[in-house]
Parts: structure tokens; sequence; C-alpha cells
């Protein structure tokens, strides 16, 4: 039944993104096959859904040989399919440039880029163009609760994109955003981040300069004036319209935003000092304010109407594992959040904490997980993030792949926070320290990249 396809072979295909251009390659007509170690749900339910064959690595998954491999990026040197790919010399590329080239051609690619916001901004934009009946294509690292996937092919030009600067693959040190071919570019904010892969601001600086040189001169580029580092990123080199966007005072700004309710549940737009959007919709925190400010300087120049922009708005639906709520037990609430920067962090507490339906505590769960903050480079900033909430529980940072004096003192960490602050070496203890100490009407905030050992689902039961 394959005769007539091409076969792509995807290794690392269980991963979050190879798995969602597994799916986008199977809708373009691909026969798809794929292999990867630790093949579990959901991913291994998603592609069985799709009707793709998953196997061990193995030399025989590379016979008869495939029209072309794309090599995930956790892959390296010594994977047996890696090494067999160059010693034969099949096609390969990563997955960045299998989307840049058999994706995105004669599609109108509208990329999100920044440190923070892209999966929420990138979601709300592509929620936008559904409700525009564009009906978008998106690549999004999340799951936006309006559609069923993070991924999909759509029928329309626009293609909705998180513009990830995180490099793309053993060979290839660019940023993934580089493959993307943006002609709407929105450039949220800035910050140091990615402490494995850049050595400091001035190398992911220049990795969003080399963005901008592929942005065609009949596109536009949607810029945060209120960020103090994009605009050295501009001097470098910008041939494209720009449009800023920043909060209400900005001097030069042409869209600007305004919180009406300090969670940021509701809000106003203008643009060119002209009210155009005022809007109560489900998300929280100022932060998320700024990010539809952005979508609705992008939709502008895609022609959406600011009553369709302000229809879509209050209907978004958010974003899985962005303050999600996962239930609530004893009259106490809990909300995982992916947040993982200081920036972030500081601003989904305050969210939290402003949201609260009555006055109880706010207990914050860390779990320091990404190589940013396992890392010392935010022992001085890390504290001042929790200052809307009432106990602060850390768990220590994992040593892997750094040594003692690179590692993030969590202890110190806490001293610094204050005495309602503590680091619990496992989730057993914290378990046991929520269940016994929160009240009715306190929420937990829980606040991790990864699994985080189920502590979600555990306790819920534990209270």
């Amino acid at each position: 039944m394959h005769n007539n396809l091409k076969h792509l072979h995807i290794l690392g295909i269980c991963g979050t993104a190879m798995a969602a251009i597994a799916g986008l390659a199977k809708e373009k007509g691909w026969h798809v096959s794929g292999s990867d170690v630790g093949v579990y749900p959901p991913m291994s339910d998603y592609l069985a859904d799709l009707g793709i064959e998953i196997a061990a690595f193995d030399v025989g998954n590379l016979q008869p040989k495939p029209d072309l491999c794309v090599i995930g990026n956790a892959m390296s040197r010594g994977n047996v399919e890696v090494e067999t790919i160059l010693s034969q010399g099949l096609a390969y590329c990563s997955g960045p440039e299998f989307v840049g080239n058999h994706i995105l051609p004669n599609r109108h690619a509208v990329v999100v880029a920044g440190t923070h916001g892209k999966t929420t901004t990138s979601s709300i934009m592509a929620h936008v163009l559904d409700i525009a009946e564009q009906s978008p294509g998106f690549l999004i690292g999340g799951i936006p609760e309006n559609f069923e996937a993070g991924a999909r092919l759509g029928e329309g030009a626009p293609f909705v994109l998180e513009g990830d600067e995180y490099d793309t693959a053993f060979f290839d040190k660019r940023s993934k955003f580089l493959h993307y071919h943006a002609k709407t570019l929105i450039l949220n904010n800035l910050e140091y981040d990615h402490a494995d892969i850049f050595p400091d601001l001035d190398a992911i600086k220049l990795q969003f300069a080399h963005l901008l040189r592929t942005v065609p001169n009949n596109g536009n580029i949607i810029v945060n004036a209120d960020d103090k580092e994009l605009p050295d990123v501009l001097k470098q080199g910008c041939w494209t319209s720009v449009i800023s966007f920043a909060e209400y005072g900005h001097a030069t700004a042409e869209w600007q935003w305004q919180c009406l309710e300090k969670d940021g549940s509701k809000f106003i737009l203008y643009y060119k000092a002209k009210k155009v959007i005022t809007c109560t919709w489900g998300m929280i925190g100022v932060h998320h304010v700024s990010n539809a400010c952005a979508v609705a300087a992008a939709a502008t120049v895609l022609g959406i109407s600011p009553v369709m922009i302000q229809q879509a708005f209050e209907s978004f639906a958010g974003i899985r594992r962005r303050m999600s709520l996962v239930g609530e037990a004893r009259g106490i609430r809990v909300f995982d959040d992916f947040a993982h920067h200081p920036t972030a962090i500081k601003g989904m507490v305050s969210a939290a904490k402003h949201a609260m339906r009555k006055a109880g505590k706010l207990w914050v769960i860390v779990e320091p997980r990404s190589n940013t903050m396992r890392s010392r480079i935010h022992q001085e900033r890390l504290p001042q993030c929790f200052e809307d909430a009432d106990r602060v529980i850390f768990t220590p940072a994992s040593d892997r792949n750094l040594a003692s004096n690179e590692l993030l003192d969590t202890d110190l960490v806490c001293k610094n926070i204050g005495v309602h602050a503590q680091v619990i070496s496992d989730v057993k203890g914290i378990l046991q320290e929520v269940s016994k100490h929160a009240q009715v009407g306190d929420d937990v905030l829980i606040l991790s990249n990864g699994g985080f050992d189920g502590i979600h689902q555990k306790l819920l039961k534990a209270l």
C-alpha cells in the first residue's frame, strides 16, 4: 500500500516535536515510520492512532532505504541508526529543516519567538486565525485546549509556528527558528536562557539577528517595545516593517495594552491611541495580556478585524500545563504550570495570587529541572520571584552533568525567600507537608517542565 508514497523515517519519533512532525508528514502524504527508546503514552498512543510504525533503534529499520531520514534533536553520534545513515550516505535532515522544506513552501509562516510566552502566543494566534475561518496550520510545543493536538497541516495559507531558539540537531547548531522562513514574526522578549547551549545573552542575540535576516521586506515584525534587549537585535540589521507593542503609556508603541484587573482577566487594547478591543477572558497573568496584544497586532496585518480578534480571545481555552486546574480535594485546588525561568515564575506566582477565590494561602512547589534552572545562573534572581507566595517548597536540583560549584543552591534560595520557604528532598515528603498543613481555600501551584513523579494526582489523593 506504500509503494507510491515517499518513505520518511524519523529517529527519536516519540519526542513531542518529532511526533508532531510525524503527524504533519503523514497528513502531507508521506509513509512515516520511526524509531525510539522508552516508547510510552501519550506519544505512543498518538502515533498509533496515526497508524505510524515505531521500533527500537536498529539497522534493520533502514532497510529498504527510506527516501529521507529525520534525525531528532535528542539524537547524537554513536546511535546505531545515526551511524548507519552517515556511513551509507542516506539522505537526512533535522526536524525543523524538514518542516521548512516540505511543510512551509507556499504557506505564510507566522513565527512566535522569544524567551517567554511562545506556546501561549502561538496558540492564541492559531485560534484567532481559526475563528477567522482561515484554516491555519500550526506546530506548537504544547497542546492548545481549542485543538486536539499541537500540530495540524491546515488548508489555509497561514501556518503558525512556535519559534524555538534552541539548537536544531547535533549536526546543526543554528536555532530551530531559522528554518521556518517567517513572513510575520512576533518577538515577545529576550532574556538569557538555555545555559547548556548559549554561553551568554549575546550568543542568543546573534541567533535572533540571523532570524531577522530571513524575514522578507513584504513581511512584518511585531516587537515588544518594553523589552530592553530587543533593540540591540534590531540594530544588527532589519529589512522588514516593524510594528511595536507595549504597556499603556509607552511613548511610541503603535499597539498598547492595559489591564483592568490585576490578574489580567480583563484588559483593553489600543491601536494608535484608540481603543479597539475591550476583553474579558479565561486567562490569568499580566504577561498573557502582553501576548494578546502581540497577537492582535499580527492578526490585524493579516486582515482580521478587531471584532473577530476579540471573539477569539474570549473563546480561547488555554494550553494544557499552563496554569491548568488539575483538580480539587478537601477544598484545596491543585494547579499545574510549565514555568521554569525566573521571569515566567514571578509572573505566574503573581497571577495565581491575584486570581485566588478567597483569602486562602498560595503554596508554590518548584522542581528545578531544566538545565538552566538547575544551574546557578539564576541563584540571585529566584528568591525575588515568590513575593506573592505564602508557602514555597523547592526540591533539590539534580547535579546531572553539573559540578557542585555550578549547581543551584536551593537551600540558599529558600533562606533568601524567608522562613515560609523550605527544601524537601522528595515527593513523598512534599505530600506529607502539604496534606498536613494546607487548609480549605488554599491553592497549590506546582511548577515543573517535567512529570515531577506524578505529584499532581498523588497530592490530590493525599488531600
